[in-house]
């Protein structure tokens, strides 16, 4: 294991591979570490070929060092800074109707006129 590289460490390195989950970067000749699909950029990834590309030269943080494993986790989203949350427009309200039942009144209405219209219908066809 290479003792140059410590946890939060932020340096610059190449895209050696993709995959679906991620992409491998080279950090020196010897070591390379993974960048999870996650830790691509802020936001959701669906393909990361979209964003990354075999050559690519990126900068990573250091997340984490598995040293029995021999690996690395690395995130290109931990070194760009998080994009301001849009503040949403407040969504129109429906005016309020001061008598609640308003609504089911006419449909009471409807309905009476329909059952009427059934019984004349029934009665025609007698």
């Amino acid at each position: 294991m290479s003792e140059k590289f410590q946890e939060g460490q932020v340096l610059d390195g190449k895209v050696t591979g993709i995959q679906p989950y991620g992409a491998f970067v080279a950090l020196d000749d010897k070591v390379q570490g993974l960048v999870h699909i996650s830790e691509v950029t802020h936001g959701f990834v669906k393909d990361i070929n979209e964003h990354l590309s075999e050559g690519d030269e990126v900068t990573v943080k250091i997340l984490n060092i598995d040293e029995n494993k021999n690996k690395y986790s690395l995130s290109i989203r931990a070194t760009q800074e998080e994009p301001k949350k849009q503040q949403r427009r407040p969504q129109k309200q429906a005016p309020q109707q001061e008598d609640s039942t308003a609504g089911f009144n006419s449909l009471k209405d409807k309905l009476e006129d329909w059952l009427k219209q059934s019984d004349d219908r029934d009665k025609y066809r007698k």
